[in-house]
């Protein structure tokens, strides 16, 4: 997250001040009943990231005063949903006067570092409307805090730490470690620290790349604190500034640009899902009368799918499921209104053969 140069924020060695980014320790999802080894990789690989098209709404909070953060500071993160949308990716991000309106409640106390939430799990840990999703605890008006500003969002669009990648094949002097990381500023515990740093993330809730040692998602680290690669025993590992060329293209991956124009779901007219895994279908409803309807899923898969009204051209979320790693299909079920138009999107984790699930509202 820092720039190869010499900048304010930087030490002498082209270091940051130390200061990281820490995950929420959460409930993993327990996937052990799945028998299906593919279909619990893809579960996982797929379980936080959103429905493509949602309008991640945000919010900084004003009060208590010492969650706020200032034009400055409100700014900077503005311009890091900015590039992330600019680099051309199918979700949207809006800013809102109130934090029940909100998805992503942004605080700036200066006492409890950067963290934030990775995907939807910010749905299931910061459900009240006092509750933040995300924390700045430093200033992003240096280089270094205009990267922790790109990081931090990047945790809120699903993406979890690149120096914890199975497949980077980093081995740790964990004492070392633990005896940095437990010091100023971070001062973290030896638990905070496994959890952040050496825990590696299960093999299959990555999607295969490579590692990415300029990843945005990956933390700067001084000498010494690396055995392997060998080349960071003696020379820090300092990931060039702003998102890669791989942050683009597993961002624009997950998130494709929308279509203009998406097919019509009629009410009794089932719709075959042809889609493979991580991919996502979209239909437009126009109710023809106002009652309740069902929407669902069927056939042998795992998908979430989301429904949203369309209302003075921007969609609100009405209602989701999210049935994957259950024996049932994603439902449901809503009072619909004719004359007004919802769009309902759905993502497939796993299918047990292509073409073999549905959609149909009735």
């Amino acid at each position: 997250m820092a720039d190869k140069q010499k900048k304010h924020g930087q030490c002498e060695n082209g270091l940051s001040e130390g200061k990281h980014c820490s995950i929420p320790k959460i409930v993993e999802r327990d996937l052990s009943h799945i028998t299906d080894g593919n279909r619990t990789r893809l579960i996982a690989m797929m379980e936080k990231v959103w429905v493509n098209g949602t309008n991640l709404k945000y919010f900084f909070f004003k009060d208590p005063a010492y969650w706020r953060g200032g034009q400055n500071q409100e700014q900077a993160v503005r311009h890091a949903f900015a590039t992330w949308k600019d680099i051309g990716i199918g979700l949207t991000f809006q800013e809102v006067d109130s934090p029940e309106e909100a998805t992503i409640k942004i605080g700036f106390d200066q006492n409890d570092g950067s963290w934030s939430y990775v995907g939807r799990d910010c749905l299931e840990y910061a459900k009240a409307a006092n509750e933040r999703s995300m924390n700045f605890g430093w200033d992003l008006t240096t280089p270094y805090g205009r990267d922790t500003a790109l990081h931090e969002i990047g945790h809120a669009i699903g993406f979890p730490h690149e120096h914890q990648n199975p497949l980077a094949g980093i081995v740790w002097d964990e004492e070392k470690v633990y005896e940095s990381l437990g010091g100023p500023p971070n001062n973290w515990s030896r638990d905070e620290t496994y959890w952040n740093i050496i825990r590696k993330i299960p093999a299959n809730s990555v999607d295969g790349s490579d590692w990415d040692k300029n990843s945005i998602m990956h933390y700067q680290f001084e000498a010494g604190l690396i055995k392997e690669p060998s080349e960071y025993r003696t020379r820090p590992l300092i990931p060039e500034a702003g998102l890669s060329e791989l942050d683009i293209e597993t961002a624009k991956r997950l998130y494709p640009t929308q279509e203009a124009r998406i097919p019509e779901l009629r009410a009794f007219e089932s719709q075959h899902l042809m889609i493979g895994a991580g991919k996502q279908v979209d239909f437009l409803i126009k109710p023809e009368i106002s009652r309740k309807y069902t929407l669902q899923t069927f056939g042998a898969m795992d998908t979430v799918m989301v429904l949203f009204e369309i209302w003075n051209d921007e969609e609100v979320f009405l209602a989701g499921d999210d049935d994957s790693g259950q024996d049932y299909n994603a439902k449901i079920n809503l009072r619909l209104l004719r004359g007004r138009q919802y769009v309902v999107r759905t993502r497939l984790y796993y299918s047990n053969s292509a073409g073999n699930g549905s959609i149909m509202l009735y």
